[in-house]
C-alpha cells in the first residue's frame, strides 16, 4: 500500500470517528437504538481505517494526527450543536493540541 492511500484511510477513520463520537452523544448513553447502531458501525469503520493506515503510516504519527483532529472537531460540534463554549483553559488545550499535530506532521520522525 502506498503512503498516499494510508492518509487516505487516515482521512476515512477521521470522519468516521467524528461521525461515531457524534452519534454517541445522540444516542443518548446507547438507550436509543439506531444512533447506537450507527456509532458502533461508525467505529467499527474507524479503527478498520486507522489499522491499514498504521500499515504504512508511524502508529504514533497516525493515532496523534486522529486523536487532535478528532478532539477539535467533537470541541466545534459540541459548540455549534450544543452550544457548549469552552472556556479560556479548553481553548488553550485545544490550540495546543492543534500545535502539537503540526509539529508533529511537519518536523517529526521516526527511525
Amino acid at each position: 500500500m502506498s503512503v498516499f492511500s494510508g492518509y487516505m484511510f487516515l482521512g476515512l477513520g477521521i470522519l468516521t470517528g467524528i461521525s461515531a463520537n457524534s452519534f454517541a452523544k445522540i444516542s443518548d448513553g446507547f438507550s436509543k437504538l439506531n444512533p447506537t447502531i450507527a456509532c458502533l458501525v461508525l467505529m467499527f469503520v474507524c479503527m478498520f481505517s486507522l489499522s491499514k493506515a498504521m500499515s504504512v503510516i508511524p502508529v504514533g504519527f497516525t493515532y496523534a494526527t486522529y486523536g487532535g483532529l478528532t478532539i477539535t472537531a467533537i470541541a466545534v460540534f459540541g459548540l455549534i450543536k450544543y452550544n457548549q463554549m469552552p472556556n479560556f483553559y479548553g481553548i488553550l488545550g485545544i490550540s495546543l493540541i492543534i500545535i502539537g499535530v503540526i509539529i508533529l506532521n511537519t518536523f517529526g520522525k521516526t527511525t
